[in-house]
């Protein structure tokens, strides 16, 4: 895990203290709202409808226990005892109070993290596989170039102050579990016939009220030319970008109206045009990061662990939780343990300042000392041996952390919607939660299978609506919640935006809406299918009939 050297330090330290002075001169009146916004954006912090809100970078996903025990810390002193973790690999506390931001802020600092750039008009927080390093079908850990990222983008004086927001995304395997067709820049990592590393570049992808997906820059890039083609990219978006009109703004935007093949060869052009930037990213830098990311002192071990499977025979609940929970680590004897933050009728990515120190002391004793983030709001403890997996279970479900729907009905992602944001325009979480319950048990979960449910409250899709196999957009009516639904969105390497159903659906019938939809699969489905598998075969058509036709 990446280790901040003297400039992070520095960097951190000298922000925290200006951020202080900046509040304080707000808190005594001498700074108004209106010059305090964009200070206070810059270090995370938003005003939402109850209170402030801090939203906290977690690179690439990556947390230590000491960085888990401190957010837990946080929870507990300056919020109402939780945190949400986001579908950008963030925490959010909901409830802070702006004369403790700063100590906030000093003591995210203290344990090397901090909330800059996780707002504003700059690149935001950098993701990738919650898996990466560990799985089993990965061609290399993406997040030593992640972090070069990181360090690249961070307060860049060219890319400060962008036309719009901007996400990246990165991920080093073939089957793609970060969602890089739905950012702005997306990477895939690939390897050519001489076995050499090389980036599949897509840019102009997003969700929001124009979703896409991102279309191909460069197929193969070499990995010691990333960063100058990344800036080409930047410098394209800076110049042509339009700054009339936010909803018009993102990169996706200047991709669709000057049309795929005109925006490579504008970003080509900006490449060959500043030969001097096109010193290769120096290898020594790279290495430097890398080592910081090696393998764990993994011990030799057998595929086959008796103890566990004794322990999958004499423990049916504990054989449901590791048959959904559990995934294919790349080293024989060990597994990727999931952690749902999803409990029946528990808010989506939400974890108490208590569960966040118990993941903490089971990353500490059983996993590397490593947590891991997942844009499905859902924690990963990357490297467990399989002889420990029945302990790790056991102190998850003593602490609510032991649902087994990883993946299934219930694992649902959602924002916070209007419950807390101020941009909201219906709720998402009362949903979530009567959702969850509605299909909380564990053989029904078993028998839909895999589903993504994803759940937004605005047009602003923080909850991935549009590519949830089943995607849910909570909007105003007059006044009245309604939500709509859309069938078939998909983030993986064949991503899709899901296509809208009809007219919406008051709050009170959402259930049952999903109910009649999840039905109508099972009644048409073809023996093994999983949903999205089957909607693309059949269409929207008896979905619709299921729901309308009695209209």
């Amino acid at each position: 895990m990446y280790r901040y050297d003297e400039f992070d330090h520095q960097f951190v330290g000298e922000r925290t203290a200006q951020f202080r002075d900046q509040a304080n001169r707000r808190l005594s009146g001498e700074m108004s709202e209106d010059e305090f916004r964009p200070l206070r954006l810059m270090n995370g912090l938003y005003l939402q409808l109850h209170a402030y809100m801090l939203r906290v970078a977690i690179p690439y996903g990556t947390l230590s226990s000491r960085q888990m025990r401190q957010l837990g810390m946080i929870a507990d002193k300056y919020d109402k005892g939780y945190g949400h973790f986001t579908t950008r690999q963030n925490i959010q506390y909901n409830w802070i109070k702006l004369e403790d931001a700063a100590d906030i802020l000093q003591a995210l600092a203290d344990v090397e993290m901090h909330a800059i750039q996780t707002s504003g008009n700059c690149i935001r927080n950098v993701t990738t596989d919650h898996w990466a390093g560990a799985a089993a079908d990965e061609i290399s850990d993406p997040r030593p170039v992640g972090e070069l990222i990181r360090q690249w983008s961070s307060l860049h004086p060219e890319f400060s102050f962008l036309p719009r927001k901007f996400k990246i995304a990165i991920t080093g395997a073939p089957h793609d579990r970060a969602a890089v067709k739905v950012h702005d820049i997306g990477m895939r990592l690939h390897r050519n016939d001489k076995g050499e590393a090389g980036w599949e570049v897509m840019v102009g992808g997003g969700q929001g009220r124009t979703p896409m997906i991102a279309v191909t820059v460069r197929e193969f890039l070499p990995e010691k030319e990333l960063i100058p083609y990344l800036e080409a990219i930047m410098r394209v978006y800076n110049l042509y970008g339009r700054r009339d009109n936010k909803y018009k703004a993102r990169i996706k935007i200047l991709v669709h109206e000057i049309g795929a093949e005109k925006f490579r060869s504008e970003v080509e052009a900006e490449y060959a045009r500043h030969p001097q930037q096109q010193t290769q990213v120096e290898e020594r830098e790279l290495s430097r990061i890398t080592a910081y990311f090696a393998d764990p002192k993994f011990e030799k071990l057998s595929r086959f662990n008796p103890a566990f499977e004794d322990a999958r025979r004499g423990n049916a609940a504990f054989a449901r939780w590791a048959k959904n929970n559990l995934a294919t680590h790349k080293k024989d004897g060990y597994a990727i343990v999931n952690i749902s933050l999803k409990a029946p009728g528990e808010i989506p990515g939400d974890a108490t300042g208590e569960q966040m120190r118990v993941m903490a002391d089971l990353a500490e004793r059983y996993s590397h000392d490593e947590l891991r983030v997942s844009h499905a709001q859902n924690i990963v403890l990357p490297h467990v041996k399989l002889s420990d997996v029945f302990a790790v279970w056991q102190a998850l479900s003593e602490h609510g952390l032991g649902a087994a729907n990883y993946g299934l009905a219930g694992d649902i992602i959602a924002c916070p919607g209007l419950d807390y944001c101020s941009l909201a325009t219906a709720r998402s979480i009362p949903i979530a939660q009567a959702i969850s319950r509605r299909f909380a048990d564990f053989d029904r979960e078993q028998d839909i299978g895999n589903i993504k449910i994803n759940i937004s409250g605005c047009i602003n899709a923080c909850g991935h609506h549009h590519v949830g196999h089943i995607g849910i957009l909570g909007l105003d009516k007059a006044g009245e919640e309604y939500y709509q639904i859309t069938l078939g969105g998909s983030s993986s390497e064949n991503a899709a935006i899901g296509t809208i159903l009809g007219p919406g659906f008051a709050f009170e019938d959402v259930p049952d809406v999903i109910e009649k939809i999840l039905a109508t699969y099972l009644k048409t489905r073809h023996a093994g299918e999983e949903f999205l598998a089957t909607y693309r075969r059949v269409g929207a058509k008896p979905f619709k009939e299921a729901l309308y036709a009695a209209a």
